[in-house]
């Protein structure tokens, strides 16, 4: 029984551990260019509705972050502008990568998978389909 509940209560703080680092780190990439902040919100609405449903709430409800995080929920909805700079984010760092000390496997590798990942993002709606049946 008392196994249960510490199991119960350590889930919920790494939970809300999660959503605590990834909402301050969304937060941080607000004012500083090139940190993503929707992935980051979207990390910690997803991480507060497993361990902190009130923080979960008011993320939703909040004016500014809430809107992000339904449209993805819903429809799975990415904006144009935040393709376009994770885009870019992505590029620069494939470029850096290239000049980096890092080893020839990950110089190789990685722009592969960086490059699955944009025609991903690229492939997801931008703006949520409307259901226009008038029945």
């Amino acid at each position: 029984m008392v196994k249960d509940i510490m199991w119960h209560y350590s889930r919920m703080l790494c939970w809300r551990a999660l959503a605590i680092v990834s909402l301050a780190l969304g937060l941080l990439g607000i004012p500083l260019p090139g940190m993503p902040t929707v992935p980051f919100i979207l990390l910690s609405a997803w991480s507060a509705g497993k361990g902190w449903p009130a923080l979960e709430q008011r993320l939703l409800t909040h004016p500014q972050l809430g809107p992000p995080i339904l449209a993805w929920r819903q429809n799975g909805v990415v904006p144009r502008r935040a393709k376009y700079l994770a885009s870019g984010m992505m590029l620069i760092s494939v470029v850096l990568l290239q000049f980096s000390a890092a080893p020839l496997i990950l110089r190789l590798l990685l722009p592969c998978f960086i490059l699955m990942v944009a025609l991903w993002l690229w492939r997801r709606p931008e703006q949520a389909i409307q259901d226009n049946n008038d029945d």
